[in-house]
């Protein structure tokens, strides 16, 4: 027991215990629904796991949640909150939207990077306005990004509606096959899910933000900037400058996010009546694992297990698929409530020194 405490320490013990919480407060108020919970969590488990095509496109589901997490969690780290994830996820899937269909003529090694590039660049310079109006102005960084994140929905449907648009429908046109990043050798192993390179970059992304972030001078400029930006600023850093980068940085991340969307999974874009919402996941996820890079790949393959597997609980156990969003919640909850975490462990700690005492 000593050991696995020891191991489990800190905030991965508390984001273990936050979803161990969330799962049994789900449980209640199922049981107070009238449904059974041990039903519903095996129908749930059974919808991810039963099957490789399902477990391929619990995949799918969790990358883009990866990326937005990460937008979410860099510039957290740097003491800013990127609220406007869900605006930079929308102008990455526009930008990757018009190089995939616009661009002509390229082989796929060219096309479908340089549709990637654009997707993340994009996103990119969508949160550099937020960083730039926060250091040359003070304005606040959640009030931009959030009415940025209105008008990029809006921009995207302009941009769909008058120049993208295929005859009698309310999408774009397909993306040229040459854009496309699908894993079709993946993909056919696991029954025609909806597999593609995207995931294996997002994997990747969490290696850069930990390397970036804590063993180059930039993300210790970054972080320094974060924690006291007059102190940052009296050791010769450039605030304006390192809160425009954060933002910048964080911002490729959604636009990837997007980009991986529209190039792997959907192939074309549709008039969105209102915000996917996978920005506003990302926070979640983010939260979940405590804007930790490699936290965050665990805290996105929970929610995306969550998710997908909601349909499960649904045909198997008919719970509505409402009820897995006040998991979410509770998981959540009980991460930001960090005190009623520390009280549940307690015991075992006081435990273990009394062992050690003795």
């Amino acid at each position: 027991m000593n050991k696995i405490l020891k191991v489990f320490s800190g905030s991965t013990l508390i984001s273990l215990v936050a979803i161990l919480l969330g799962l049994i407060v789900g449980a209640i108020v199922m049981l107070a629904g009238g449904y059974d919970p041990f039903l519903a969590y095996q129908s749930l488990f059974s919808q991810v796991f039963g099957n490789t095509y399902d477990f391929g496109e619990t995949l799918r589901e969790v990358t883009p949640l990866i990326l937005t997490g990460f937008a979410f969690a860099f510039a957290a780290r740097t003491g800013l909150f990127n609220i406007g994830g869900e605006g930079q996820f929308i102008i990455g899937m526009t930008a990757a939207t018009v190089i995939g269909i616009k661009v002509h003529g390229l082989p796929v090694y060219i096309h479908a990077p340089l549709a990637v590039i654009a997707g993340g660049l994009f996103g990119g310079l969508w949160a550099a306005i937020v960083g730039y109006l926060k250091a040359k102005r003070g304005v606040n960084e959640v009030i931009t990004s959030i009415m940025l994140n209105w008008i990029a929905l809006y921009l995207a449907n302009f941009i769909v509606r008058h120049f993208l648009l295929m005859e009698g429908k309310q999408r774009s046109e397909n993306i040229l096959p040459t854009a496309s990043i699908s894993f079709s050798w993946l993909s056919g192993l696991m029954n025609n899910a909806r597999i593609h390179w995207g995931m294996l970059i997002a994997v990747l992304c969490a290696f850069f933000f930990y390397y970036f972030m804590w063993k180059t001078k930039q993300g210790y400029e970054l972080r320094a900037v974060g924690n006291n930006p007059n102190a940052a600023q009296y050791a010769g850093m450039n605030v304006g400058r390192n809160v425009v980068k954060a933002m910048f940085i964080s911002g490729i991340f959604a636009g990837l996010a997007g980009a991986f969307q529209i190039l792997g999974v959907f192939q074309y874009q549709s008039v969105m009546s209102g915000s996917p919402g996978t920005g506003f996941d990302g926070i979640a996820v983010g939260l979940i694992g405590m804007n930790n890079p490699f936290g965050i790949l665990l805290g996105a393959f929970l929610f995306g297990t969550l998710t997908y597997g909601s349909a499960g609980m649904s045909f198997g156990a008919g719970v509505p698929p409402e009820l897995i969003r006040i998991v979410i919640g509770s998981i959540i909850f009980f991460i930001a409530a960090q005190g009623i975490v520390r009280w549940v462990i307690k015991p075992f700690y006081f435990k273990r020194k009394k062992e050690k005492v003795l």
